[in-house]
């Protein structure tokens, strides 16, 4: 199973754009088609930003939060990857739950590292977008191997 870790920019977007990419990747976890998982670093994170820009989507960032599951926020001292101090726990809590794909919209810092599960402990990392092309170019190619 699809197992993804989202980054506090990811949970912002989500709850001020719900008709985005990142609200549906949340949604979609809801219903099952794969486990949304973050930590308390990255929710307390985005938590503070919808109150200082969004302040009227409160609501639905609790609302969306309580469809997320919960894990263990880390350190960020035992980090594969040389990242800004801020984003080594995020990485390091998207490996300690075992997610298959870190998704965030900092592609600066996470930047070098995208799609490069051999520098970040097996984790995909990608934006939200890039998630659900591969997504769909995954299934594409599941079609064109059942007409052959």
């Amino acid at each position: 199973m699809i197992r993804l870790f989202l980054d506090s920019n990811v949970l912002f977007t989500a709850a001020h754009n719900p008709y985005g990419k990142a609200a549906l990747i949340i949604d979609l976890g809801a219903q099952g088609y794969w486990k949304a998982m973050s930590c308390s670093y990255a929710i307390e994170e985005a938590h503070r930003n919808i109150l200082i820009k969004f302040p009227d989507y409160l609501k639905r960032f609790e609302a969306l939060m309580a469809t997320v599951i919960k894990v263990p926020s880390r350190s960020g001292r035992n980090c594969p990857a040389i990242l800004p101090e801020k984003d080594r726990p995020i990485l390091e809590a998207a490996i300690h739950c075992k997610a298959t794909h870190l998704l965030t919209g900092d592609t600066k810092d996470f930047g070098p590292f995208m799609n490069n599960p051999s520098l970040t402990g097996g984790v995909i990392i990608q934006t939200a977008s890039e998630f659900l092309e591969s997504l769909m170019k995954s299934k594409s190619k599941k079609r064109i191997r059942r007409k052959n």
